[in-house]
């Protein structure tokens, strides 16, 4: 599981001696001799005074005694020995106080410093402790959950701070150093390399992690993430463990999107994101090659919100969004995380294939409402009437009513699966609606049964077939594939 937690290593001399006999030669701005591991000593003692130990006081109210009903076999017990008082269980609240501890940063002389908004979250009172021993009680200037940043002031001057890098320029394979305060061991420092980069994590689709194989441990929370050149690429943020502790797997916040984050923060107290009011999921090989694109590069557009920016700029369900101001979106993973980046406000041009072709239109990026939920409340399915066979792909197909379009909002068309039968290769369920057919790169809108089933009919053994579907509210696109054995 992933644990908002931070780092610790140790490395025996054995381990040392017999890792050396295999090292390649350095990367630039290591130092050491040639073929030896590379020496971390002068970025520690450059680096390490910019580094600051965090101990946060949360305050707390929890019940006194214990919630039980006069039914539960333990609560005559609890009476007896004056755990629960006479008028019954509850009673009065008992405030106490809860110590935590991370690491963060300093980046201006000032005293702003950089850490993590799990570190900070619902605090009392933050210490920072400087590697000079001097404590500052900080202020929170603002914090950011979406980015995992926070940032903090305290009330200091001429202080060491750290060098702002480029994460875009690190390698998988490049040395990566963190420093921080694993399990309260202050300024500890530990090693590794970066392992992947644009890391897509669960519900963490507007940050690109970096993911490293340094250790990092709770503690090491909003500590920086160092390069061989000493400069900071990252925020330690995450890890994945299943014991709470390091497993190797550790992932940072890119220093870029943490500094857009903290440049807000400081100028405004809060983070404003942009939005483009539409819905995308993933382009697969089989999806690419339905809409007539060689590459499955791009966000497949799967519904356009009514009103929204890109519905007023023209936007239509269907289109791949490829460029936006003329930077490349390679996934649908990577259109939010541009967006989002974006001013609300900005006039930006996205680049679509629509039908065969590349279209540059403008929108006007407006601003991203973090109370909004994710998803609209969902319609439920419409009521099937009578039973039809299935077809070649396993589905039972029938027309919609006049009522049943009504309650979808479609003017024509649609074809509802009342059943799925064995085995169907593709993200299709009873209940769905059929809206289209993509066929050589453009949609068909699906009018009825017997259309769609004559469609599939013709498909040859092992072809596939890509659909537009509506499941409630939500539109997507997915690609059914007949088995070679039928």
């Amino acid at each position: 599981m992933l644990s908002p937690h931070r780092p610790v290593v140790a490395l025996c001399a054995a381990a040392i001696v017999a890792l050396s006999l295999f090292a390649s030669p350095l990367p630039a701005g290591a130092q050491g001799r040639p073929g030896l591991l590379p020496d971390f000593t002068d970025l520690y003692e450059r680096q390490g005074p910019a580094v600051v130990s965090i101990d946060v006081t949360q305050k707390a109210r929890r019940q006194r005694f214990p919630e039980l009903s006069e039914d539960d076999p333990f609560y005559e017990f609890f009476r007896r020995f004056g755990q629960i008082p006479r008028g019954g269980p509850g009673g009065q609240q008992r405030e106490f106080e809860t110590q935590s501890t991370g690491s963060g940063f300093i980046f201006s002389a000032d005293g702003y410093i950089v850490t993590n908004a799990h570190v900070v979250d619902e605090s009392n009172e933050v210490t920072v402790r400087l590697s000079d021993k001097r404590e500052f009680i900080a202020k929170v200037i603002g914090t950011d959950k979406r980015t995992d940043v926070a940032l903090l002031k305290i009330d200091a001057k001429d202080l060491p701070r750290v060098v702002i890098g480029d994460p875009d320029k690190l390698k998988v394979g490049e040395w990566v150093v963190a420093i921080g305060k694993p399990f309260g061991l202050e300024n500890t420092m530990t090693a590794g390399i970066v392992s992947a980069k644009g890391r897509d994590l669960p519900q963490e689709n507007l940050v690109p992690f970096i993911q490293t194989d340094v250790a990092i441990n709770p503690g090491n929370s909003g500590g920086p993430l160092f390069n061989m050149k000493g400069e900071v690429v990252g925020i330690n943020s995450l890890i994945y463990s299943r014991t709470g502790g390091y497993m190797g797997l550790a992932f940072a916040v890119p220093i870029d999107i943490a500094m857009n984050a903290v440049g807000q923060l400081r100028d405004k107290g809060r983070v404003t994101r942009g939005r483009i009011g539409v819905q995308i999921q993933e382009l697969t090989k089989e999806s690419a090659d339905a809409f007539g694109l060689k590459q499955a590069n791009g966000a497949l557009v799967n519904g356009v919100e009514k009103d929204g920016p890109s519905a007023k700029a023209g936007i239509e369900t269907g289109d791949i969004i490829l460029k936006v101001d003329g930077r490349d979106v390679r996934s649908s993973n990577d259109l939010p995380r541009i967006i989002t980046a974006i001013r609300p406000g900005t006039k930006i041009t996205l680049t679509v294939w629509r039908k065969g072709a590349q279209k540059d239109i403008a929108v006007t990026v407006a601003e991203m409402k973090e109370d909004v939920a994710a998803t609209q409340p969902r319609r439920g399915s419409p009521t099937p009437k009578e039973k039809a066979k299935p077809n070649r792909m396993g589905l039972v197909l029938s027309d919609l009513t006049d009522e049943q379009r009504k309650e979808l909002e479609l003017k024509t068309g649609g074809v509802l699966v009342e059943d799925v039968v064995g085995v169907v290769r593709g993200n299709v369920q009873p209940g769905d609606v059929i809206l289209a057919i993509i066929q050589k790169g453009a949609p068909v809108e699906a009018k009825s049964a017997a259309q769609v089933n004559e469609v599939l009919g013709k498909l040859e053994k092992g072809a596939s077939v890509t659909l537009q579907m509506r499941r409630g509210d939500n539109s997507f696109y997915t690609t059914l594939k007949l088995g070679n054995g039928e």
